[in-house]
């Protein structure tokens, strides 16, 4: 019943929120998340002690057809709650104060977005993962369209056009499974499609078939042509949603429903081994784009791409290393480029530009900013003891178990990443400061209170990372025993 309550919550809370007229919503959205947030901590130690029957609810749907309201926490979709209700609250927190037309429907679609995203964590029937799947869609669709920049509507249309083209790929591969399944009962449940035994052939245009949902969602090169663009018009709140969260199902679509169904596919050089070449060419490219790029918010967009890319080349090796890590890095990921893209609002909010060059000395006016950002920027080029060391690490770990030529390049990033973070931050709070900067001010208490959670989380997860490996552990054992069992892995 708790997981019930994961997506009531906030669904119930973001059909409320629409009917605040005034600014009263935002409190009573960051009150919604709050408690969200309270729930998994309760649903964390409710896995932590092994009441997990609490974490299970399963219950015919739509019977006729074999679906079910299937959901389950297991590890995996533990953190990925965790991290979605822990940064909801920072989302909406770093919104308050800043005016929104029609909050009351601002802050619903925020809520109903949280609840789609929970729903995709934790569905474990392939109809229900697909209907939230595409649920997600809407209220970012909506966000963006009516709180976007210039040229929203070009861009919105690109995004949900791309990503409904992706979609339907997968629902006919769901369909291909729901059938291959019974013989007396079809049905949806992720456990019967893990049962399934497919040939290599089927396999391989499954794998494409959900390969190209999930690809574009993160993105993966050459499928990622929509995302500078969204990240850029996006309001913040909508570009923190699309980066901290929205990604991450495209990965946690691959752990949980490509590798245990289709390994043969994953292991062939036209499936797993060319989806690894072209995340690798993405780490590369996106990090040159991001090297040359004066908009703050458009660089850290590429260097989102390149860190993703580096993620779902780890999770496609099929090692235990390359999967826990892929685990912890989408934590990290989220963490760090929430904080990234609030640091850019502020500037963008004191200065009215996002230009780099415009920028400068920063630091002098605001130190407090200044001290945050590079905490923030040392995370994200993976510097020890801070949140993105260890999971990349264990991605590199795993990308040399597979291939040390493919991981020789694919380490071209820890350079890469480091020229352009370390560049973002000189230009912005190093020298002299400039006509936008000469007033800047520093850090209001707000700001504070969504940046210091954001810090002491990256430190937590990079001193003591076991806390989060731990959980995802089992069920990263149970994903690898699953195509053990039946097929013979290199």
């Amino acid at each position: 019943m708790i997981t019930v309550l994961l997506i009531l919550i906030p669904l119930l809370s973001g059909i409320i929120a629409c009917f605040f007229k005034d600014k009263k919503v935002e409190s009573f959205a960051l009150g919604a998340s709050i408690l969200e947030f309270i729930l998994s901590i309760y649903a964390f130690f409710c896995f932590k002690t092994g009441n997990l029957e609490s974490l299970v609810f399963n219950t015919p749907w739509i019977s006729k057809f074999g679906i079910s309201f299937y959901i389950d926490i297991d590890g995996i979709s533990l953190l990925m709650t965790l991290l979605t209700t822990f940064l909801i609250p920072l989302i909406i927190l770093s919104a308050r104060g800043r005016n929104y037309s029609k909050p009351g429907l601002f802050y619903g679609l925020i809520l109903a977005m949280q609840a789609a995203l929970i729903g995709v964590f934790v569905a474990k029937d392939a109809f229900l993962f697909y209907i939230f799947w595409e649920l997600t869609l809407i209220p970012i669709y909506f966000i963006i369209l009516l709180w976007g920049g210039a040229e929203k509507l070009k861009v919105t249309f690109k995004f949900f056009i791309y990503t409904l083209f992706g979609s339907m790929f997968m629902l006919l591969g769901i369909i291909y499974l729901y059938l291959q399944t019974g013989p007396d009962a079809h049905t949806f449940s992720i456990d019967a499609f893990y049962n399934l035994q497919l040939s290599s052939g089927t396999q391989m245009w499954i794998f494409w078939a959900f390969f190209l949902a999930f690809a574009i969602k993160l993105p993966i090169f050459p499928f990622h042509t929509w995302q500078p663009d969204t990240y850029t018009v996006s309001p913040m709140p909508g570009t923190m949603l699309l980066s901290g969260i929205m990604l991450k199902m495209g990965i946690y679509g691959i752990i949980r429903w490509m590798i245990p169904i289709v390994p043969y596919a994953i292991l062939d050089k036209w499936g797993g081994s060319l989806a690894i070449i072209l995340c690798v060419i993405g780490i590369i490219y996106a990090s040159i784009i991001a090297i040359l790029q004066n908009d703050f918010k458009r660089l850290i967009a590429y260097a989102s791409i390149a860190h993703i890319g580096l993620i779902a080349a780890g999770v496609f090796t099929l090692s235990f290393e390359g999967l826990q890590g892929g685990v912890l890095q989408m934590l990290a990921h989220g963490i760090n480029v929430i904080g990234l893209f609030f640091i850019i609002e502020i500037i963008a909010e004191r200065t009215n530009t996002r230009k780099l060059s415009e920028l400068g000395g920063i630091r002098t006016k605001a130190p407090q900013l200044a001290t945050f950002f590079v905490i923030i920027v040392f995370s994200s080029i993976s510097i020890p003891l801070t949140a993105g060391f260890s999971g990349e690490f264990l991605l590199f770990v795993g990308l040399f178990k597979y291939n040390f030529w493919i991981a020789g390049v694919a380490c071209l990033s820890i350079v890469l990443g480091a020229v352009y973070m370390l560049y973002s931050f000189q230009k912005a709070m190093l020298g002299n400061t400039s006509e936008k900067t000469s007033v800047f001010q520093d850090l209001k208490f707000n700001e504070k209170a969504v940046l210091i959670p954001i810090v002491i989380l990256i430190f937590l997860i990079g001193i003591y990372p076991k806390v989060f490996l731990s959980v995802s552990e089992p069920a990263v054992h149970t994903i690898i025993q699953e195509i053990s069992n039946t097929y013979t892995l290199k």
